[in-house]
């Protein structure tokens, strides 16, 4: 039933003249709610700059405060509504509380991170779980027959048209809202999970080839093309590895599972891979059995979607308030900070400081001059800017190092992102309408319909991960890892051009050396 009532409204928020500028789709998520209170009335009557600072002592929540300061609503708007009432009257609930939920919740507050996993991986009505489809370009691109990097856009641009009207045919109707998106797998198929391989055989032989095993562990394996080049990889160029190589997908959507076990596991029988490949559908964070053996983990373009929370800061003491959701009888959304941090929260600040010797970005002035004349400033907000801690990915590597210890990570993702929302380390929130992105303002939208994707910060996340598991790593340049491992002449045009090194300027790689 959503779908036709959100494609409506997306069309009429559209026509609207108001509405083309981007400050304006910030109120998409209200618009879909009040649509939606709307088409049950009618049912009823007919039936991507911050600053660098080192401390000595982490900032903590103080002691002893107040009752009445016991929440504070962050003043963002001139007239904002005020649901004091309804904070304290209302249940705190998880993400793993609605899990088993259909209906998207009401009359219930949580944390940000509970919000942010709640809209991308619920079983039911999760961005993941119901919306996403992933752009299969076909047969691989000719780069060499290709003129110039921008004749490879247009070629994609022509699959990509073909692609989604062919899906149009099949359902028998124009899609408005389909969540179709692509991966570097996808678009540089075989080369770049090719490079891949080389990355792991290479590293495999030259420490635990012949005692162990080759086993490769891949989260968010998507339609399981990397899956497929690596193996074929590997097979054509090292039999002897390939005798010794195990693959497995951790898969949390069991709309993907389900495509994997049918799909996939027939494209990896065809290719005499099925012995090999095991897909394990469950979330990372619900693993519970230890792995003793050598394996390396692929987490490729993971990193972005992991939930996060969102902190603010008094700018007179510097102490962080942590951000929590409401979200009220009608479905819409306000935010309050907490001066007291969960256990989560409040660890992976302390784990931060003392990986990074005090050293990282903060969203708001160091000097307290500055921060006072920033308070001067006619409607100043009582608190910082937000910025959003990747808690999830911290637990993550928590997981990393109880139950797979002898790991070696490789993982890839974006270090910057376009039109993020306002804050550090802000995510980009965007939905699909009539076949283009609209990025939005803010995280607090439609639970679904909406991507939520977070820039990595690989200088602060390196060190945590290091912290956390007692490994050492390298970062490089997306560019730099290609240019090491991949055969690039494969993926360079007529002009010299190389989209394989172009198209991902904003992505870093990291592996456990």
């Amino acid at each position: 039933m959503d779908s036709p009532i959100v494609a409506q409204l997306f069309r009429r928020l559209f026509r609207h003249p108001a509405c083309q500028s981007r400050r304006n789709l910030a109120t998409l998520s209200s618009c879909l709610q009040y649509g939606r209170r709307i088409h049950q009335l009618h049912h009823l009557q007919h039936q991507q700059r911050r600053h660098m600072a080192s401390r000595d002592t982490i900032r903590g929540a103080k002691k002893g405060v107040p009752e009445k300061e016991s929440h504070w609503q962050q003043r963002t708007e001139m007239f904002a509504v005020d649901m004091s009432d309804e904070y304290k009257a209302y249940p705190t609930v998880t993400a793993n509380d609605l899990r088993s939920r259909r209906e998207r919740p009401r009359k219930v507050k949580m944390l940000m991170r509970d919000f942010i996993e709640d809209s991308l991986y619920n079983p039911h009505y999760g961005y993941f779980s119901k919306q996403v489809v992933i752009f299969s370009p076909g047969e691989p691109f000719n780069f060499n027959a290709l003129p110039d990097e921008p004749s490879f856009h247009a070629e994609v641009k022509r699959r990509y048209t073909e692609f989604e009207d062919a899906l149009d045919a099949k359902e028998g109707r124009p899609d408005d809202t389909r969540q179709l998106w692509h991966t570097p797998t996808e678009l540089f198929r075989p080369y770049y999970g090719e490079a891949i391989a080389r990355y792991l055989m290479s590293n495999y032989v030259m420490t635990t080839y012949p005692y162990h095993d080759l086993i490769i562990y891949e989260m968010g394996a998507g339609r399981g093309t990397l899956m497929l080049n690596i193996l074929d990889y590997i097979r054509d160029i090292e039999p002897a590895v390939y005798d010794r190589t195990k693959y497995k997908i951790i898969e949390i959507s069991p709309s993907l599972a389900a495509l994997q076990n049918s799909q996939l596991l027939a494209s990896a029988a065809s290719r005499g891979h099925a012995s090999k490949v095991e897909i394990i559908n469950k979330s990372i964070f619900d693993w519970d059995s230890r792995v003793p053996s050598p394996c390396f983990f692929l987490a490729m373009e993971v990193f972005d979607n992991f939930a996060h929370d969102v902190l603010r800061y008094n700018l007179d003491t510097e102490e962080p308030l942590q951000g929590t959701v409401l979200i009220d009888g009608h479905g819409d959304f306000f935010e309050f900070y907490e001066p007291t941090l969960d256990p989560v929260a409040a660890r992976y600040l302390r784990v931060r400081h003392a990986a990074t010797a005090g050293r990282y970005r903060v969203p708001y002035p160091t000097s307290r001059t500055a921060r006072w004349l920033k308070q001067q400033l006619p409607f100043a907000p009582n608190l910082s800017d937000p910025e959003y801690i990747p808690t999830r990915l911290m637990q993550f590597f928590d997981i990393l190092e109880r139950y797979f210890p002898a790991h070696r990570l490789v993982t890839s993702d974006f270090h910057t992102l376009p039109d993020a929302v306002r804050g550090l380390n802000a995510p980009v929130v965007q939905t699909r309408f009539e076949r283009r992105m609209v990025p939005v303002s803010t995280p607090l939208v439609h639970q679904g319909y909406f991507d939520i994707l977070f820039p990595t910060d690989f200088r602060v996340v390196e060190a945590i991960y290091g912290a956390l598991t007692g490994k050492l790593t390298r970062v490089l340049s997306h560019e730099a890892f290609m240019r090491s491992w991949a055969y690039v002449e494969d993926t360079r045009t007529r002009s010299g051009e190389n989209p394989l090194l172009s198209w991902y300027r904003n992505a870093s790689v990291m592996v456990t050396v």
